[in-house]
């Protein structure tokens, strides 16, 4: 079979033009003519412009392709090995670099300057799709945005420093359950304020309604239920009951204060 310039172009998806530019420089030289002098085809031709175009993917100037194909030492199985060697090497460059934009663009997202094998290490493979949660359940609140504002410079040493602190407070927590403390106590409300304050400290100003809402969630979603239960069982309501009564004795204390000045 032999095809038309045009045919070529379509087949090839380049343009004619490209095809003349080709002949002209003596990469591609159509095998036959028609009387009128229009370029003719064969599927040799079609292979060599597969492979034309192969290492024009790869970035090959044109004259080193030519010498390339007109090397009479290769083959076209060795032409196809050879193709095949470099794209899977730039396949694996490319994989690199696009994993490296997708952890720039992650963490610009969550406002975190960590590497996802931080991410991991300090907060579990549940992390990544929890942050994605909370973006889509509260992304429109200043809470989030306030968040997001803060966090954007902490670095992996903060994080650590944040993660201790938590995992202290946990541990006061959890003694506070085992030693039979009321969580309506001002011991387990001091605990709850604790809190409520690294809340405060390191994301956003957490009123005592949002801490409110916090601890029911605690109740609420399995997964934190979970998380506090693996601490020690019955610290998910013991600390749920603690954050109420905490909010309890904070608008207790206002309201007494405003009747005072009244």
């Amino acid at each position: 079979m032999d095809y038309s310039v045009g045919e070529v172009a379509r087949l090839a998806g380049v343009t004619v033009r490209t095809l003349h530019h080709y002949d002209e420089v003596g990469l591609l030289r159509p095998s036959g003519r028609t009387p009128s002098g229009y370029r003719r085809y064969d599927d040799a031709d079609l292979d060599r412009l597969q492979q034309v175009l192969f290492y024009r993917e790869l970035g090959f100037p044109l004259d080193d392709i030519a010498a390339v194909l007109d090397d009479p030492e290769r083959t076209p199985t060795e032409h196809l090995r050879r193709h095949h060697r470099m794209l899977t090497e730039r396949i694996g460059r490319l994989t690199e670099m696009a994993a490296a934009v997708e952890r720039a663009m992650e963490a610009r997202r969550m406002g975190i300057n960590l590497t996802p094998e931080e991410k991991f290490e300090l907060f579990g493979p549940e992390y990544e799709g929890w942050a994605d949660e909370a973006e889509q359940n509260w992304g429109g609140t200043e809470q989030w945005r306030q968040s997001q504002r803060r966090t954007a410079g902490y670095t992996k040493e903060d994080w650590v420093r944040i993660k201790e602190e938590g995992d202290d407070l946990n541990r006061r927590l959890a003694e506070a359950v085992d030693a039979g403390t009321d969580p309506r106590s001002g011991p387990a409300m001091d605990l709850a304020e604790e809190h409520r304050q690294q809340i405060v400290r390191h994301f956003y100003d957490c009123s005592y309604a949002v801490h409110r809402g916090i601890g029911d969630m605690y109740l609420a979603d399995p997964r934190f239920t979970a998380t506090y239960e693996q601490v020690r069982p019955g610290l998910a309501q013991w600390l749920r009951d603690a954050v109420h009564a905490n909010a309890d004795r904070a608008e207790s204390g206002a309201a007494e204060g405003g009747a005072g000045e009244g």
